[in-house]
């Protein structure tokens, strides 16, 4: 097969959405599509020991929720498909928007009952920002929930979306008969038996026709005649440009536990998204048809596997082939690599691949010279747009409560802050360790899998921090810095790049500060060259 066409059969997207909603019941039914796995086993039911195959980290299966994104291929219907699914908890929100550097598009997924939450806002204002193009698919549909009209008037206003359904419910909850399918014009109907893996259309061309009465009722059918009617008067008709420049979103419903709606979903999905994208760099835009290879890391992760304490850098591949044990170009460090086993994944299976092409994602053995946002190429200087560090909105002093494993706690809190799960400050006035993180259940998941990967225990200390910024100045030698690094020291800190960082208390600290060094910068965010 030639190398464009390996590209242009390719979809790489992410599933994002609420804790919750759904995301990675939705991620397993399209495995069982693609015949990846042959049953999907549910996130909450305890009964079965199974658990869901992306959930591998053992934090998840406790809690029910995913909290590291992981990474799917498969293939339907002659395309490749690799799927991130992201963590939903804004405690994780880091790692989905770094996830989000690494996709061409986007399915949103919606709980028919609480409809748009506040985490959806956020996610799709980073993909509106990126133009990324969305699919919504409303997910729940045999539980009793908003009205299909209103959850489409929400998702207009709230997340400020164009949509365009293109399938439509009959009835809901209890009186769920089933989906017609606006895309190919036919009708899904729901038996509500979920041993039925996969569920018979049948094509109805005209909705007119007596045989749709006997199908689901006359009184579901007439309700669905006349919602068919007000779509088609007060949506515009789907079209494909609009959806790929981010300009409109087609919208699909269905139950993903109950395995119903989601072929259709994916049917179209196949057709209409992009096929691997041109990904910005800083000195140029590099195309996926270029011969030359480039990718980037996007994430890192340590100790996919347990039993041999390992880490894993995630590449994302832009433009190019990557081979097998090739010397390529790591940019940050300008030496050579070679990786004699690089991996395609299956939640925590993994293959080792000869070739890989545009778009799909790559796991590299990592001995600790990957940081996320490191570019790869066959020579060129290249620099992918990374996302940033953001201030964390926590702070705590992290100690170690067992003297004699200092150094198992110091390689994990490295090895952890390397992935991005927290920022790690190491005081200056006398070198005390400070973690920030973006949400509070964080530092649960660090001791955890400090106690469980690493063998090290710790605990932390409150430390009241409002929140940490990093220090700019374009005279060091200033006698104005100087008195700075004088009266401040105590709040002074190094992140792990050793830039320096100030540790203010509160809001109004950080402003007195700023009038009286008027010199010096303070960001909130560690990108600002």
């Amino acid at each position: 097969m030639s190398f464009i066409k390996e590209i242009n059969r390719r979809r790489t997207f992410g599933i994002i959405s609420h804790p919750d909603a759904g995301k990675t019941t939705l991620t397993e039914k399209l495995l069982l599509f693609g015949g990846a796995i042959q049953e999907a086993g549910a996130v909450k039911s305890n009964k079965i020991k199974k658990g869901a195959t992306s959930d591998f980290m053992e934090i998840e299966r406790q809690r029910g929720i995913s909290v590291a994104t992981s990474v799917l291929a498969f293939e339907y219907n002659g395309i490749k498909i690799n799927i991130l699914d992201t963590p939903g908890h804004k405690d994780f929100a880091e790692d989905t928007f770094r996830t989000l550097t690494a996709v061409d598009s986007v399915i949103v997924v919606i709980d028919v009952a609480k409809g748009v939450e506040e985490q959806t806002e956020k996610l799709v204002e980073v993909c509106r920002m990126r133009n990324i193009p969305m699919i919504v698919f409303i997910n729940k549909m045999d539980r009793e929930g908003k009205d299909a009209f209103d959850l489409l008037d929400e998702i207009e206003q709230k997340l400020g979306l164009s949509v365009v359904p293109l399938s439509f419910p009959i009835g809901m909850g209890y009186d769920f008969k089933g989906i017609y399918n606006i895309w190919e014009k036919n009708v899904n109907l729901f038996s509500g038996d979920s041993r039925k893996d996969i569920e018979e259309t049948i094509e109805i061309s005209d909705l007119s026709s007596s045989e749709l009465d006997q199908l689901v009722g006359e009184k579901a059918a007439n309700t669905l005649r006349e919602e068919i009617e007000l779509v088609e008067g007060i949506y515009p008709g789907f079209n494909k440009e609009d959806y790929l420049n981010g300009k409109q979103q087609p919208v699909f419903f269905g139950s993903a536990l109950n395995n119903f709606g989601v072929r259709e979903l994916l049917d179209c999905f196949i057709e209409i998204a992009p096929k691997p994208r041109p990904k910005q760099s800083e000195e140029r835009l590099v195309k996926p048809e270029e011969n030359e290879f480039s990718g980037f890391v996007f994430k890192i992760h340590a100790n996919m596997d347990p039993n041999h304490r390992n880490r894993l850098a995630f590449i994302k591949i832009v433009s190019g082939e990557f081979k097998r044990n090739t010397p390529y170009l790591h940019v940050r460090h300008n030496k050579k690599l070679k990786f004699s086993s690089p991996n395609a994944f299956f939640a925590e299976k993994k293959e080792i691949v000869d070739i890989s092409y545009p778009g799909d994602i790559v796991g590299l053995q990592d001995t600790g010279s990957f940081k996320i946002g490191d570019t790869l190429t066959e020579g060129e200087i290249l620099n992918y747009k990374g996302v940033p560090s953001f201030s964390p909105e926590h702070f705590r002093y992290i100690n170690n409560a067992d003297p004699m494993k200092a150094k198992q706690l110091y390689k994990g809190i490295d090895q952890l802050m390397d992935e991005g799960v927290a920022q790690l400050f190491t005081l200056d006035f006398n070198g005390r360790k400070v973690i920030g993180t973006v949400g509070a259940l964080q530092y649960e998941v660090i001791q955890y899998r400090l106690e469980h990967e690493y063998g090290a225990k710790c605990t932390y200390e409150n430390l009241n921090v409002h929140k940490a910024c990093w220090v700019e100045t374009n005279n060091p030698k200033s006698e104005e810095f100087k008195e700075f690094l004088r009266v401040k020291q105590r709040f002074l800190a190094r992140d792990k790049r050793n830039q320096l960082v100030f540790l203010a208390d509160s809001m109004f600290t950080l402003q007195m500060t700023q009038q009286k060094y008027p010199s010096i910068t303070f960001h909130m965010t560690s990108e600002f060259e």
